[in-house]
C-alpha cells in the first residue's frame, strides 16, 4: 500500500509545467530537425546555407538537456558523428589597423575545404572564413612563437597558436585537409585518366614522405571538441574581442545568444525534475527480478548512495535566473537591467548601501534555498529508486506465486541461484581488474612524480646556468671596458680567467647558432612537406587538364569532321539533277543557313586563328560565290586534322628532333638517313631556322668563303648603281604574298627587305638578272629565317644550285622540259589519269608551271607548303616531282568524276588548297611514288632537254623563213600599190 501511494506521489510531482515544456521542446525540436545544426546541436542562421557552415560548439543549456530529447532528436535527425580528429580550436588572428592579436574560433568545413572563424564557439555567424584549396602554408622563423601564416591569392592571414607545438598540429593537419579535399575533386576516374597519360619514364611522387616532419598529436588546450565547452581565453583589452567590420554580425549573435539562453529548457523545467530513468536491465538475463532486489537489499553488500547524473546550475554568474525562481522571480529584462543601473548612479549613498545591504541578503537566501532544493532532489532521487527496488521485488514475487507447482518454483529458485554465482564471480573478475587498474595507476602516478622531480631539476639547472651566463656576461662587459684593470689585479690567474670568459662566450654563441641551425631544419622539413604537396596537386591539376584537353580537342574534331561531311552530302545534293523545285528550294536553303553559321560563333578549346605563325592565312578565301561552301568545308577539315595533330603528330615529331639536335653545335649537322627522315616529316617551327641555314650554309660554302661580306657589298652597289630590273621588281614586290599579313601592307618593313634581297641578287647573277617568282623564293626564305643576309644566300641556293641550268632565263627552257618529263611520270604512275586529261584536252603544265617554278609558294597550305620546303632543300628537285605527282594521286578520284574541260581545269586551279591532311599527302609522295631514282630523273632531262632544244631550233628556223617571206611579201604589195597608181594617174 505503501508503496502504492509512493509510486502515485512520484507519478504526480514528475509530470509538472516544466517536463510540458520539455514536451513542447521537444515537438518543436522535431519540427525544425530539417534546419541545419551545427555539430553539437546548435541551430544555424539561414545565411548559413549560403556558404556559411554550421560550427562545432557546446553550450551548457544544451547539455542538460533531457534524455529523451535526445533520444527523438537522434531518431528523427540522422547526423554525423563527429570524430575526435575534427579540425577547430581558439587561435590568435593579427586584424584591425592596429594589427591586434583578438582570439578567434576556428572550425574546418570539409565539403568546400573552408576554415571559418567566429568570435567565441557559441556563435552561429561566422566573421569570415579562408579559402584552402589555393592556400600555402609557412611560418616565420624569427617571429612569435605560435605564429604562421596562411596565404591565398586575396590576402595573407596571420595566426598565433597557443604554443609551438600546436601550431605544428594546425599546419600539418591544414596541409593533409587540402590534400584530401583535392583528392576527392580528382576522383578515382580521372586518377586513373591522369595515369593513363603519364609519358613513360616519369614516376609518380610517393604518397607520403618520410624524410619530412613526424605527426603531431593532437595537443591539450584550445584545440578540438572539448575546447568548446570550456570558457573562451579573455581578451588583452577589454573592446577587442568586439569586430568593427562586422557589427551587424555581433549584433546577430548576442541576440541570439540571449534567445537562446531565454529558450533553453533549463529555464523552463521544474525543481524536481528529474533525468528519465535509464531502462531496466539486468546483469545476468536469466536471473529473476526477485534475486536481484535480494542483491540490492542485502545488508552485506552495501549499496552506494546514488548521486544525480547531471545536476543542475542554480547560480548564474552571467545574471540568470535559477530553475526555483523561474516562475515568482523572473530576471529582468536587458532594459530595465540599463534603467537600474543609470537610476542607481544618482541614487544617495545611504540608499546604495541599503540596496546592497539587500542584494547580499537576497543572495544568502538565494544560496539557502538552492541547498534546499539540491536536498530535495536527493530525496525524490533516493524515493525513485527504492520505489524500482520495491516494483523489482513485486514482480519477482508475482513470478515466484505464479508457479504451479514446487517443483517449478524449486527450479526457479535454482536458476537464481545460479545466477547469483555467475554474478559473484564477475564481480570477482571485476575486482582484480581494478586493482590491476589501480596499480598501473600507482605505477604511472610514480612515474609523473619521477618527471615532475626531473623538471624540477631541469629549471633548477637551467636556472643556475642563466646566473651563471649573467655573471659571466657581466665579467665579459667589465674585463672589455677596463682590461688594465683585470691585469692590474693581485690576482695572478685574471689573463686566465679573461680568456676563460672568451672561451665559455665562443661556445654561448656556437650553443645559439646550433639552435638556430636546428630551427632552420624543422622549418626546412617543413617548407620540403609543403613544396611536395603544392608539387602533387600542381602535377595532378595539369595531368587532368592534359586529358581534359585531349578529349575536348577530339571531341571537337568529330564534330568538325561530321559537320564537313553533312556539308559535302548538301554540296552533291545541290549539284544533283533529280531533285524537284520543292526540294532545291530546301537545300538551297539549309546550305544559306550553313554558310551563315561561323567557327568562331562556338566556344571552342583552342580558337580558329585566321593566320599561322608565319602570317599565312589558314582558311583561303574563294572568289567565286559558287566555292563558298566549299571553301567553309575546307575550313572544318582544317580545323579537324589540326586539332587531332597536336597530340597525334607534333608532340612526338618536336621529341624526336629535340633529342637529335640536342648537344649538337649549330653548323654540326652532317647528311645522314636519321636527317633525311625527319626532314621528309617536317621540321617544328622551333628548329627549322637552324636546320635551314646549315642546309643552305652546305650548298653555298664555297662562294661564302670567296666572298664572306658579298650580301653587303652587293647592297651597296644597288644604292649606287640602279640595276635596270629594279623597276619590275618593285611593280612585284606588293603582289608578293598578298595574304600574308607580313606583306600585306604597302609600308611594311619586311617588303623593304625584300627589295633589298632581290636587288643584291640581281647583281649576283647578271645572267638571270630578275624573274618574276623569284619574289616568292625570297619572301620563304625571309620569313623562315628572319634575316636578309640568310635568305638571300637561301635565294642563291635554290637557284643556282639546286634548281637547273637556265631554270629562270629568259627562254625558261628548264622549266619547261621538267614538265614533259612530269607527265611522261603521270603516264607511268596514274595512266587512267592521263587517259583522262587526253580524253577531254587537258594540259597539265598550265596548271604545274607555276608549281616547279616556286616550289608550290601560294598554291599549298603554308604548314604543307613549309614541309614540301624542308625535304625540297636538302634532296633538291626530285622533291617537287614526288609532291606534284602525290597532289594528282590524292585527288584522282575526284578528278575522274568530272567531266567537263572549263570544270576540270576550274577544278585543278584551286584543288590544291583544299588538302588538308599533311602526312596522308607526305605518305602518298614518298611511299606510292616509289621507286624514284634520281638517276631516272636526270636521263629524262637529258632526253626532253635535246628534243626541246631541237624543237627550238626548229622553230627558229621557221621564224626566219617567216620574217623573210614576210619582208618579200611586203615589197611585193609595194609594187603592186605603186603601178596601181600610175595607173589611175593615167
Amino acid at each position: 500500500m505503501a508503496c502504492y501511494y509512493l509510486e502515485k506521489e512520484f507519478k504526480t510531482k514528475a509530470v509538472s509545467p516544466a517536463d510540458e515544456d520539455d514536451c513542447i521542446t521537444t515537438r518543436r525540436n522535431s519540427e525544425e530537425n530539417a534546419t541545419h545544426t551545427n555539430g553539437m546541436g546548435q541551430p544555424s542562421q539561414d545565411h548559413q546555407s549560403e556558404g556559411v557552415p554550421a560550427k562545432t560548439a557546446a553550450t551548457d543549456n544544451n547539455q542538460s538537456q533531457s534524455a529523451t530529447t535526445m533520444d527523438n532528436q537522434a531518431q528523427q535527425q540522422p547526423t554525423e558523428s563527429l570524430s575526435n580528429t575534427k579540425l577547430c580550436g581558439y587561435l590568435l588572428k593579427q586584424g584591425g589597423p592596429l594589427k591586434s592579436w583578438k582570439w578567434r574560433w576556428f572550425t574546418y568545413e570539409e565539403k568546400k575545404s573552408q576554415l571559418f572563424y567566429y568570435r567565441t564557439a557559441q556563435d552561429v555567424t561566422s566573421l569570415g572564413r579562408i579559402e584552402l584549396c589555393s592556400a600555402t602554408f609557412g611560418y616565420p622563423l624569427h617571429g612569435e612563437q605560435g605564429t604562421f601564416h596562411i596565404q591565398t591569392p586575396e590576402r595573407t592571414f596571420v595566426l598565433k597558436a597557443d604554443n609551438q607545438e600546436a601550431m605544428m598540429y594546425w599546419l600539418q593537419q591544414l596541409q593533409l585537409k587540402r590534400l584530401q579535399h583535392r583528392e576527392q575533386l580528382t576522383g578515382e576516374s580521372t586518377r586513373h585518366c591522369t595515369d593513363h597519360q603519364r609519358p613513360e619514364g616519369q614516376g609518380e611522387l610517393p604518397t607520403r614522405p618520410d624524410d619530412f616532419l613526424p605527426t603531431v598529436k593532437t595537443p591539450p588546450g584550445l584545440l578540438g571538441e572539448e575546447a568548446a565547452n570550456l570558457p573562451a581565453p579573455q581578451q588583452r583589452a577589454p573592446l577587442s574581442n568586439f569586430s568593427l567590420k562586422h557589427p551587424l554580425i555581433e549584433i546577430q549573435n548576442s541576440v541570439h545568444s540571449l534567445f537562446y539562453k531565454r529558450s533553453s529548457q533549463e529555464l523552463s523545467r521544474s525543481v524536481f525534475h528529474l533525468e528519465a530513468p535509464p531502462p531496466w536491465t539486468p546483469l545476468n538475463p536469466s536471473k529473476t527480478p526477485y534475486q536481484t532486489a535480494q542483491d540490492r537489499l542485502d545488508p552485506r553488500t552495501p549499496v552506494d548512495p546514488p548521486t544525480p547524473t547531471a545536476p543542475l546550475l542554480l547560480v548564474d554568474p552571467a545574471g540568470e535566473r535559477s530553475p526555483g525562481e523561474g516562475r515568482s522571480f523572473p530576471c529582468p529584462s536587458p532594459r530595465i537591467r540599463r534603467k537600474t543601473r543609470a537610476s542607481s548612479a544618482t541614487m544617495p549613498a545611504a540608499l546604495r548601501e541599503a540596496a546592497s545591504d539587500k542584494t547580499t541578503r537576497l543572495q544568502q537566501e538565494k544560496h539557502m534555498l538552492a541547498e534546499e532544493v539540491k536536498a530535495q532532489k536527493e530525496l525524490v532521487w533516493l524515493l525513485h529508486k527504492a520505489l524500482e527496488a520495491a516494483q523489482l521485488e513485486k514482480r519477482t514475487c508475482t513470478e515466484f506465486l505464479a508457479a504451479e507447482c514446487e517443483q517449478e518454483r524449486l527450479e526457479l529458485l535454482r536458476h537464481r541461484e545460479r545466477q547469483a554465482a555467475d554474478l559473484q564471480g564477475r564481480l570477482e573478475e571485476l575486482k582484480a581488474e581494478a586493482e590491476g587498474l589501480r596499480a598501473s595507476l600507482a605505477q604511472r602516478d610514480a612515474h609523473v612524480a619521477e618527471l615532475q622531480e626531473n623538471i624540477t631539476l631541469m629549471m633548477a639547472k637551467n636556472h643556475s646556468k642563466q646566473e651563471v651566463i649573467l655573471k659571466l656576461s657581466e665579467q665579459v662587459a667589465a674585463c672589455m671596458a677596463d682590461p688594465r684593470r683585470t691585469m692590474s689585479t693581485t690576482n695572478g690567474l685574471e689573463a686566465l680567467t679573461f680568456h676563460q670568459l672568451q672561451e665559455d662566450t665562443e661556445n654561448l654563441k656556437v650553443g645559439l647558432w646550433l639552435d638556430d641551425i636546428e630551427a632552420y631544419k624543422i622549418q626546412n622539413k617543413f617548407l620540403n612537406s609543403e613544396i611536395y604537396q603544392l608539387t602533387k596537386l600542381w602535377r595532378n591539376s595539369s595531368e587532368q587538364e592534359k586529358s581534359l584537353m585531349v578529349k575536348c580537342a577530339y571531341l571537337e574534331a568529330r564534330n568538325c569532321q561530321i559537320e564537313s561531311r553533312y556539308l559535302g552530302v548538301l554540296r552533291k545534293l545541290q549539284e544533283s539533277n533529280a531533285l524537284e523545285p520543292g526540294q532545291r528550294e530546301a537545300v538551297r536553303n539549309l546550305i544559306e543557313d550553313a554558310l551563315k553559321g561561323d567557327l568562331n560563333d562556338v566556344l571552342e578549346l583552342n580558337p580558329v586563328r585566321e593566320h599561322d605563325e608565319y602570317g599565312f592565312k589558314i582558311i583561303p578565301d574563294y572568289e567565286v560565290e559558287d566555292m563558298k561552301l566549299l571553301a567553309k568545308i575546307q575550313a572544318l577539315e582544317i580545323r579537324s586534322h589540326n586539332l587531332l595533330r597536336q597530340e597525334a603528330g607534333v608532340r612526338p615529331l618536336l621529341d624526336r628532333w629535340a633529342q637529335y639536335l640536342g648537344g649538337r653545335p649549330a653548323d654540326d649537322l652532317c647528311p645522314s638517313p636519321e636527317l633525311k627522315f625527319l626532314l621528309r616529316c617536317g621540321v617544328p617551327r622551333e628548329y627549322r631556322p637552324r636546320v635551314w641555314r646549315w642546309v643552305v650554309r652546305a650548298r653555298t660554302r664555297s662562294l661564302r668563303e670567296r666572298h664572306p661580306d658579298r650580301y653587303e657589298q652587293l647592297c651597296q652597289k644597288s644604292l649606287t648603281s640602279p640595276h635596270q630590273a629594279s623597276r619590275q621588281i618593285q611593280l612585284d614586290l606588293h603582289r608578293t604574298l598578298t595574304t600574308n599579313q607580313r606583306f600585306s601592307s604597302p609600308s611594311s618593313p619586311t617588303l623593304q627587305q625584300l627589295q633589298r634581297i632581290l636587288l643584291a641578287f640581281s647583281w649576283q647573277n647578271p645572267t638571270i638578272g630578275y624573274c618574276q617568282g623569284l619574289n616568292r623564293l625570297a619572301a620563304i626564305a625571309l620569313l623562315v629565317l628572319e634575316s636578309e643576309e640568310d635568305a638571300f644566300w637561301c635565294l642563291v641556293a635554290v637557284v643556282e644550285t639546286i634548281m637547273p641550268q637556265d631554270y629562270y632565263t629568259k627562254t625558261l627552257i628548264a622549266s619547261q622540259v621538267d614538265q614533259r618529263v612530269l607527265k611522261d611520270f603521270m603516264a607511268e604512275k596514274m595512266p587512267r589519269l592521263t587517259a583522262h586529261f587526253e580524253e577531254h584536252s587537258v594540259d597539265v603544265s598550265l596548271i604545274t608551271f607555276s608549281w616547279f617554278l616556286v616550289v608550290f609558294v601560294e598554291s599549298l597550305p603554308s604548314d604543307i607548303l613549309l614541309r614540301v620546303w624542308d625535304a625540297f632543300l636538302y634532296e633538291g628537285t626530285k622533291v617537287i616531282f614526288r609532291y606534284a605527282l602525290a597532289l594528282f594521286k590524292y585527288k584522282e578520284e575526284d578528278i575522274l568524276n568530272i567531266h567537263d574541260n572549263v570544270e576540270i581545269y576550274q577544278y585543278l586551279r584551286f584543288f590544291t588548297k583544299t588538302i588538308s591532311d599533311g602526312r596522308k599527302l607526305t605518305n602518298i609522295a614518298f611511299s606510292d611514288m616509289n621507286p624514284f631514282p634520281m638517276k631516272l630523273l636526270k636521263n629524262r632531262r637529258a632526253l626532253h632537254l635535246e628534243r626541246l632544244q631541237g624543237e627550238l631550233r626548229e622553230l627558229e628556223v621557221q621564224q626566219r623563213e617567216f620574217v623573210t617571206e614576210s619582208a618579200e611579201r611586203k615589197d611585193k604589195d609595194l609594187d603592186t600599190i605603186l603601178v596601181s597608181e600610175d595607173d589611175e594617174d593615167l
